[in-house]
């Protein structure tokens, strides 16, 4: 029993100046394969908090807009996740659903009425207030099912100028033999719906406005469908993230000057004479069956009478709209932005009076036409220069 004594001592003294001696270590970061080497990672943390902090200034202040900060986040969580695709179809994994307003305010007089009819032994009130319920359970699985199984399909956007309304078209395709209906459509985020219904075994079209605000390719905003259909209860929707770009033209000047002079074609008479306005000297008496584009109006407002180009003297000359030589901006400098909102202008404008024109742009040049197809061309140029 002394020997067992004795050997207990020594551990006991043996383990109390171990402890004594690791503390010190911890406390130093000195020990080997110690604690005091596991501090040094969590000290070099800095440039994570930085990034999180750049991602937060992005966002709306959530002191100040809380709300707009919490659907910001959100929106970018479910666009960032989603594959871009202009065709999708809506089943279990992308259909979301939530209780509405009157959702909410519906379970709540569900549960006051359940609470009364326990406590008063109201057999009527169990009667409605299951009543109720179910018909909640109901009209949330009949919401799902509107969007379940539906499919969705983008059309080719036209192209549209800058600041003006884009026009998106989507069709909605339904398999099932029963037709749904309430079914809104919207741009993320805007609140302006179009809805429709579906027919059974059908399609239905529905057209979204898009406002660019700039030139050039742009990705398409993410679209959301969503319905309230049967109650009202609960909300079904779906985010969906097109894959589609929309090509915006350059927006045309407002009042621009009048059109370049032109200049003598390569074989034409150097003789013939040009107005400052761009319209060439050369007319003729009406014909009939003239086009009425190529009637000179200003000059029927003037002498009374219905004249037209002449247009083989009209061919000596070029009309050529160049990005160098777009005149000068009355209080705003020559930006680039602004010279090809006036060379978008005048290209609308020899469109209009039926003119054959060319484009310069820096490095790119377009022979003189006319027609649809030539001022397609001459916009997307303008757009993507």
């Amino acid at each position: 029993m002394a020997t067992s004594r004795f050997w207990f001592r020594i551990r006991r003294e043996q383990t109390k100046s171990a402890v004594r001696i690791k503390r010190p270590l911890a406390r130093r970061g000195e020990g080997v394969g110690g604690s005091g080497d596991l501090h040094l990672p969590r000290r070099a943390k800095p440039h994570i908090t930085k990034s999180s902090n750049v991602t937060k200034q992005t966002l709306p202040n959530p002191l100040l807009h809380p709300v707009q900060h919490i659907r910001a986040r959100i929106n970018r969580f479910w666009t960032s996740r989603l594959q871009p695709s202009d065709s999708t179809r809506l089943n279990q994994r992308n259909v979301y659903i939530l209780p509405t307003k009157a959702g909410w305010m519906l379970g709540a007089t569900l549960l006051v009425l359940l609470i009364a009819s326990i406590n008063y032994q109201l057999n009527l009130g169990y009667v409605l207030t299951f009543l109720l319920a179910g018909c909640a359970v109901v009209g949330m699985h009949v919401c799902h099912g509107t969007l379940r199984g539906l499919s969705l399909h983008l059309a080719a956007p036209e192209p549209a100028f800058a600041g003006s309304a884009a026009l998106v078209t989507v069709r909605l395709d339904s398999q099932r033999k029963t037709p749904r209906y309430g079914i809104g459509v919207a741009v993320l985020g805007s609140g302006q719906w179009a809805w429709t219904d579906v027919e059974a075994q059908g399609s239905a079209r529905v057209q979204i406005a898009v406002h660019p605000e700039k030139r050039g390719l742009q990705a398409l905003p993410a679209l959301t469908a969503e319905t309230h259909f049967p109650l009202g209860t609960f909300r079904v929707w779906t985010v969906w993230r097109p894959a589609a770009g929309l090509l915006v033209y350059p927006a045309a000047e407002k009042q621009p000057p009048p059109l370049p002079a032109g200049e003598p074609s390569a074989g034409g008479a150097t003789s013939a004479q040009r107005h400052s306005t761009g319209e060439f000297d050369g007319v003729r008496a009406y014909r009939r069956g003239d086009a009425l584009k190529t009637v000179v109006w200003k000059k029927v407002a003037k002498a009374g009478q219905l004249v037209s180009r002449d247009s083989q003297q009209a061919q000596r000359f070029e009309l050529w709209l160049d990005l160098q030589n777009t005149g000068s901006f009355a209080g705003a400098a020559a930006s680039l932005e602004h010279r090809l909102s006036r060379l978008c202008a005048w290209v609308l404008a020899a469109e209009r009076q039926g003119l054959r024109y060319g484009l310069r742009l820096v490095g790119q040049e377009i022979a003189p036409g006319n027609g649809d197809a030539h001022q397609r061309a001459c916009l997307t140029a303008l757009a993507l220069h």
